[in-house]
């Protein structure tokens, strides 16, 4: 049984998934504020993350981009009312694997869960290597690893701080 963290301040949308997710056979979590829900999922193994991007303590995308950062590669669908086409791309840039406004289907969630835990099973069915070659970002002698935030040139470490790195 797939392991869910619901994050979203209002108490109303974190029912109303987690009655829907664990219908469909998920096992929920849930956690109410960025720090809550990073702290959560740095301490436990998630198959996916629902999370808001307004939250209170954290926002959504800084609790993102902290996952990432460590190095956590849980899938995560962002669930919010900004639909600015802005705020869809820094998300998705930020380490997103979707993005859906607000309102929305609770239907539609559980089918876009599915979808995102089917690729996984697919891509762990991939070998190492060839996981591996995806995830790095060759341009002439530059080599990008967007998991671990590492660039190199001529196989030499370039240092750069986490806006360099993300507007690289």
């Amino acid at each position: 049984m797939p392991d869910i963290l619901v994050v979203d301040d209002e108490d109303s949308i974190v029912t109303l998934l987690q009655f829907n997710l664990e219908q469909a056979g998920f096992k929920v979590d849930t956690a109410y504020n960025g720090e809550e829900a990073l702290n959560k999922a740095l301490e436990n193994s998630y198959d996916l993350i629902v999370l808001d991007l307004m939250l209170p303590k954290l926002d959504g995308l800084e609790v993102c981009k902290q996952l990432r950062i460590n190095k956590v590669l849980t899938p995560i669908i962002m669930l919010t009312a900004k639909d600015e086409e802005f705020d869809k791309i820094l998300g998705l840039e930020l380490g997103a694997d979707d993005y859906m406004t607000k309102p929305f289907s609770p239907r539609e969630v559980v089918a876009r869960v599915r979808a995102i835990l089917r690729r996984i099973d697919q891509t762990e069915a991939k070998s190492l290597s060839e996981q591996l070659a995806e995830k790095v970002i060759k341009i002439g002698e530059i080599e990008i690893y967007p998991e671990n935030y590492e660039v190199f040139k001529k196989q030499q470490l370039i240092e750069l701080t986490p806006k360099e790195f993300e507007l690289l």
